[in-house]
């Protein structure tokens, strides 16, 4: 997963128009930006990632953490364009997608790119 650097991973075209709810995420937005975070049973970096956006959110106020079974979502799977697991998605407080990247991130690196969301 890369969030800066050359291998930087904005928005795609067309993301920062998005905009995920509630409904589609079977969760509440936080108060300043989510974590969406698209995962599969059997994908060791998920479980990873998992902790570290967990302790993301856990630190930074008013963000949350929502993690959706990319089988059982194959819709908005496709509907986003997620091609591989872990894909990671930042979400601003009104729900647009501000950035994304895929596989395992590092703690800072998230703390960076909800730069862009708070």
């Amino acid at each position: 997963m890369t969030w800066g650097g050359d291998g930087r991973q904005r928005v795609r075209e067309g993301d920062g128009e998005r905009r995920l709810g509630a409904a589609e995420l079977g969760a509440e937005l936080g108060e300043r930006a989510t974590l969406v975070q698209f995962s599969s049973a059997f994908c060791q970096p998920c479980r990873a990632t998992r902790r570290t956006l967990a302790e993301v959110a856990d630190m930074v106020d008013g963000v949350s953490h929502v993690e959706l079974d990319a089988e059982d979502r194959l819709e908005l799977v496709r509907d986003l364009g997620i091609v591989k697991t872990p894909t990671v998605l930042v979400l601003d407080a009104a729900g647009h997608v501000v950035r994304r990247a895929a596989g395992q991130p590092r703690k800072a690196d998230v703390i960076a790119a909800l730069g862009e969301a708070v």
